[in-house]
This record gives structure tokens, sequence and C-alpha cells, in this order.
């Protein structure tokens, strides 16, 4: 009988371990040969019940384990690279569309996805920590119909026209995505709010519209989701907070389900709008508890969720509750994680041509112009009696109101932060040597409906 030395057992135990650390190197999911939905099946193979909610968060934790950084879903470019510095700002949404200019807007979103992308490479070449709204899923086009004047967030949308609001929301998502036939993308857009969301604010978070008729619901609010997804081939749909005919959007099987994968095809990520799983439970009680909530959401479609207080943390739970199972989760990693692999997040720099961007592009001057051109192109002069304009340098001017001498206002919402702001004020003074301003009334007084007529003077 032979016997086997101390030194083959070594030699064995070493050859053994780092065979082992060959393998866990090697792993299907770090192989960017592989396509992203193979590389999605193995790695989903790998991770715990928690890691799989974990990932299913809009801000997803690290898997140290397996060498997974985090990714934070929630960024926004509405009309720029928002909640950033020393970006470029576009004009507000609701006024590019008066521009009826496509081409443009496409160009204005190819130039903010530049920005995107240029602000994320200089951060991580900074070192800093990953954070939200410095990732490459941006929360933008909002699609939806602005029919109620009185709606807080008509400006964000492109008018109340189903046809004009189709063309501006597929310019935007081709600006945004980049070519479709690269390896990677450039960034992921998202269409919102999915479906019949056109305010009031109020009561967007309990709100159950069943009286909406279904010839308004398919000639006035899907139009323009179906051809995000259709002709776009947008890679995220938000899913609104209201319910719709006694389900809420985001746990509703007929628009995330029939109608948005079964009819349409789309193939890719449902995003809940923040906190819309949440109000499951707390505003339009249809669900009882947190993990009721999760896999009502999950079971219907939605596959990463935005929050503060996460449903999605109980999902575990409802697993071990029996209210889904672990394989209902996978469906949904799988279409997150090939989102992540195909912006080319999870492999090195190197085979990634976005990560060339350079800093250099961020609020250049080429970018500068652009905004310069689709702010005149969304300019309607209704008259020129008398031939005002263009004014003369010593045309007497009046300018009244709070907004003129803002220049925060100028800004937007969900926007950037220029290097260089010029008011309305100064901008006609530069105009004019003969320019009167009287800040008329309080815009934010809370008793201006009150006292209007007390606060406003228009002496002079």
């Amino acid at each position: 009988m032979k016997t086997i030395s101390l030194k083959s057992i070594i030699l064995a135990s070493f050859i053994l371990i780092n065979f082992s650390l060959f393998a866990q190197n090697t792993a299907d999911w770090k192989n960017p040969n592989l396509t992203s939905e193979q590389r999605a099946r193995d790695l989903i193979s790998k991770l715990t019940l928690d890691e799989k909610a974990g990932l299913m968060m809009d801000e997803s934790p690290a898997v140290p384990r397996l060498g997974i950084k985090p990714f934070f879903w929630w960024s926004e470019a509405l009309h720029g690279y928002a909640r950033n510095t020393n970006v470029t700002v576009f004009p507000q949404t609701i006024g590019m569309a008066a521009s009826f200019n496509d081409d443009l807007i496409y160009t204005v979103f190819d130039a903010v996805s530049t920005e995107a992308r240029a602000k994320y490479n200089e951060a991580r070449a900074n070192g800093e920590d990953y954070r939200k709204s410095l990732g490459l899923s941006v929360w933008t086009p909002n699609i939806n119909i602005f029919r109620d004047p009185r709606w807080g967030r008509g400006q964000e949308t492109y008018g109340e026209d189903p046809y004009l609001t189709s063309r501006m929301g597929v310019a935007v998502i081709k600006g945004l995505q980049g070519d479709e036939n690269t390896k990677y993308r450039k960034l992921w857009a998202c269409a919102k709010h999915y479906a019949v969301h056109s305010g009031p604010e109020w009561s967007r978070h309990s709100l159950n519209l069943n009286n909406v008729a279904p010839r308004d619901m398919w000639e006035t609010y899907l139009p323009a989701f179906k051809v995000a997804v259709q002709e776009a081939k947008v890679r995220e749909v938000m899913c609104a907070y209201q319910a719709l005919n006694d389900e809420p959007c985001c746990g509703n099987s007929q628009l995330l389900q029939r109608i948005l994968r079964d009819e349409w095809g789309f193939e890719y990520l449902v995003v809940s709008d923040c906190g819309a799983i949440s109000d499951f439970w707390q505003n339009h009680k249809t669900s009882s508890t947190p993990a009721h909530s999760a896999a009502k959401a999950v079971l219907s479609g939605t596959d990463v969720e935005c929050g503060f207080n996460y449903a999605y943390k109980s999902i575990p739970d409802a697993v071990r509750q029996g209210l889904m199972s672990e394989k209902d989760l996978d469906i949904h990693l799988t279409r997150l994680l090939i989102g992540r692999f195909d912006l080319g997040e999870m492999d090195d720099d190197a085979l990634v041509e976005w990560t060339k961007i350079s800093p250099d592009e961020l609020n250049s001057e080429k970018h500068q112009k652009l905004a310069l051109d689709i702010a005149r192109q969304t300019i309607t002069l209704l008259q020129n009696k008398k031939n005002i304009l263009p004014m003369a340098k010593n045309t007497k001017i009046a300018v009244i109101g709070a907004n003129a001498d803002d220049e925060r206002m100028l800004w937007g919402n969900y926007n950037g932060v220029p290097n260089q702001t010029t008011s309305i004020l100064e901008g006609i003074k530069s105009k004019s040597n003969k320019v009167f301003y009287d800040f008329g009334c309080d815009l934010v007084s809370d008793k201006i409906l009150e006292s209007a007529f007390a606060n406003c003077s228009f002496d002079g």
C-alpha cells in the first residue's frame, strides 16, 4: 500500500485552493464575453435572499463578498443632469415642447447624457463615494398629459397633446440612451408616471381613478408610453402613485403585465415612484402589511422599489410567509442585473467607451450654445404692435413681479446648478437704460390671498 507524503498533501491542497480562487475570480457573471442575461443568471445563483431584496431597492447596497458595488437607480435629467453643479441647464420641459423640434430635443438630451457620464466619470476618478443623483439611470422623461393647469408639475411635461408628447418623449429617450447597437449603453431613461397621472398632487398617494373612459385612456394617456416602449426602446418605466380601477398602479397587473408586457412587448425594468409601494398599506389600504405590499408589487411586475420606508425590505418575510417564492424574485433580478451589465458598470473601464468622456464636456461652450438655441425656439411672439421689438436702448420698460429679480427661479425644478445665471431683470436692463422695476406681490406669503391688494403697490 502506497503512502502519501506530507509534501504531496500540501501541494495538492495548494492546487485545490488556487483552483477554487481562480474559479471564483472567473465566475460567469464577471465574464464580459457572455451575454448580460447569462451573467445575470449566474450572479443570481450566488445571492442570498436578503441580498436579492437589497438589489431590488433604488439605493442598492454593495455585496462585498462578491465584489458588487452599490448602485443608485434614482438620478434625474429633466432638463439637464439634475442635482449637480457645473452642468448645463436647458429650458424647462414645457418650454422645450414649444419648439416643436424633436431633432433639436434629441441633440439636447444627447448633450445631457454626455454631461451625466462626465460627472459620473469625474466622481469616480476623484474617489468619491457612490451617491444618489450621480448615477447612470435617470428618471426622465415625464410624458404625462398636462390636462389640468392647476397640476403643480405641468412644467415637467410636454403639454396636453398626446402626439407632441410622444414625439418629444422618443427624442429624449434616444438622446439619453444612445446608440442601441453598442455593447454598452450610455444611460438608462425612464418613461414616467405610468399611467393616467396628471395630478392633483395633494391626493396622489390615495387617489383612485375608477371613472377613466377607455377611449380617453387609450387615445390620451397611453400613446406616449406605447411609443416610448416600442419605438424608443426605453429601458425603464415608472409606475405612478395613484390607483387605477381600484388597484395601485405599482401593483396593477392590467397596466404592468397585460398592457405593458403582453401587448406592447416591454422586456425591461419597471421602477416604482418613491413611496408608491408603501402607499399600498399606508394610504390605499389595499394591503395589510409591508410584506403583503411587497409581494403584491413583485407579483404584479414592479422590479425596483424607490422608497423611504422600503416595503421591499420585507421581501424575505414575504417569501417565508409563502406570499411569493424566491423564483418569483429571480425574474425581476434578471431584468435589473441585465440593466446593470448593459451599462458596463460592473466591467473594467477599459472596455466601456463612455468612461472616456471628459469633465471638459461639463457646461461647455458647445452645450451653452445649444441651450441658447433651444431657448430661442421656445419663444412664441404673439404680436409686435408698433414694432416695439427689437427694442431701442432708450425704450422705457416696466418690469413688475417677484420672479423678475430671482435667479434661482430660472433654474426650474429637477434642475442642475449652472455656473452663471442672468435674471430676467438683469437681462432686460442690458437692453434698455430706462427700466423701472417693482417687486409687486410676495408670491410666498402665507396670507397672499387675504392681503393681495394690500401688499401690492405699483407706484410710478
